[in-house]
């Protein structure tokens, strides 16, 4: 059987912050947090570990980067080699500094483009998702925390409540 948990709402990031430190204080287990727009420090409080999307940043421009080099060089120098401004066509290193713009802009292109498709794969985001909101105000100014039940549900609802929490709901599948 999955989980059991309760919901609660915040109207403030920095009440939000406070509650999700108490929380975790509490040694309770936090599920996720839905918010407006990100929180600063959200991410340390919850004990989230750093994301590896820089990294993939850095191969995908080396991809992006090694894509342009191959393709001026195949493209410009041993398929269709012209004399354009008396360059020599016959080394890629002579004419390196005429292929610098395209080799930076593969470079942020690959980066950029692939790193969006990542998240999105990684998020799970595909197009037609159904979104996993559970209350439509996180979208708008409310911000809503998700605790796993341990112990008494009157007391957890209780401790919500004084943490600053405006409103806690028991999701109907849960109960």
């Amino acid at each position: 059987m999955a989980t059991k948990l309760i919901r609660a709402l915040y109207t403030d990031d920095d009440i939000l912050m406070n509650a999700v430190k108490a929380v975790k204080e509490k040694k309770l287990h936090i599920e996720e947090v839905y918010t407006p727009f990100p929180v600063h420090g959200l991410d340390k409080a919850l004990g989230l570990e750093d994301t590896r999307i820089s990294a993939a940043a850095f191969l995908y421009g080396c991809l992006g980067l090694s894509v342009a080099i191959t393709m001026m060089n195949y493209i410009m120098i041993q398929d269709w080699p012209q004399d354009i401004g008396g360059k020599p066509s016959f080394s890629f290193f002579l004419n390196m500094p005429a292929f610098v713009p395209v080799m930076f802009e593969m470079t942020v292109f690959f980066a950029a483009h692939l790193m969006v498709i990542t998240f999105y794969l990684r998020s799970r985001m595909w197009p037609f998702k159904e979104a996993e909101n559970p209350d439509v105000r996180t979208t708008d100014d409310h911000f809503l925390m998700e605790v796993a039940l341990k112990g008494d549900l009157k007391e957890l609802q209780e401790f919500l409540l004084d943490t600053g929490a405006v409103e806690v709901q028991i999701p109907k599948n849960n109960e």
